[in-house]
């Protein structure tokens, strides 16, 4: 036998179902499906004269009852991994999440009605009042205090100012910006090749100090031998590299980076 409802109590197809399934003390998760819909048609049937756009709704919801509730009577589907699947999984999981958002709602509503009697008064305090601080007894303050005692106390507050210092942070000296011309190094690196005809990669590095000499020295070295420039040779892992100058390579060519392609 149907529950007797009325439309104006729920807000959509899903809050009927919930409603039902709380009436009827069924769990969420184990929906007896046939029971459920035949109360759910019952109320839909009920619903002649009402809103076309309301009522499209709950049809559209009792047909979806209805075809979960044919796909119960044919042989379980399967995934991909051989379990079975429940056709009513969708519906159980977009009524829990109504569920939630629903009595969210009353814990909102619950706190609008409970901010309505929150008062907000302005301060009346005087200015006299705020404006006092109660007086500091310095001999009180001292009661007790001798000069070894400060002594202590000073030794203690610098022994946590020492306990804060990196100890290797902190003997680190001034680091200086190394500034490199780059397309003076990379000419003063072809002009040294060109003029020597050979030398060692080792010999290139000690020409000049710094680090940035030394990438730029090693790109340079790079793009002679892309351009067929230049011809290195190495015996072995870690063993000296011999550099040896072509015959394209001329004392007065100057290379920069943008004709590298390095920029």
């Amino acid at each position: 036998m149907g529950i007797p409802v009325k439309l104006e109590v729920f807000q959509g197809p899903l809050d009927l179902l919930l409603h039902l399934i709380e009436k009827n003390k069924v769990n969420i998760y184990d929906i007896p499906i046939v029971e459920i819909t035949d109360q759910y048609m019952e109320y839909v049937g009920q619903m002649q004269g009402e809103n076309l756009e309301v009522m499209s709704e709950f049809l559209v919801m009792a047909a979806t009852l209805l075809d979960i509730k044919s796909r119960l009577l044919l042989p379980p589907e399967k995934d991909e991994d051989g379990e079975e699947q429940d056709p009513r999984a969708e519906l159980v999981e977009k009524l829990l999440e109504y569920k939630m958002y629903k009595y969210m709602s009353y814990e909102l509503r619950e706190r609008q009605e409970n901010a309505a009697f929150t008062l907000y008064k302005e301060p009346t305090i005087p200015e006299e009042v705020k404006a006092y601080r109660q007086p500091v007894d310095v001999e009180e303050l001292l009661r007790g205090v001798s000069v070894g005692n400060l002594h202590r106390m000073f030794q203690d507050l610098m022994r946590r100012q020492e306990d804060r210092i990196d100890p290797i942070r902190s003997k680190f000296g001034t680091l200086e910006k190394e500034e490199v011309d780059l397309n003076e190094t990379m000419s003063f690196v072809v002009r040294y090749i060109a003029e020597n005809v050979s030398c060692t990669f080792r010999q290139l590095l000690t020409l000049r100090k710094g680090k940035l000499y030394m990438i730029v020295t090693f790109m340079t070295l790079l793009e002679l031998m892309k351009e067929g420039r230049v011809e290195v040779k190495q015996d072995g892992v870690f063993q000296e590299i011999y550099i040896q100058a072509t015959e394209t390579l001329s004392r007065e060519e100057e290379v920069s980076w943008e004709e590298a392609g390095l920029v």
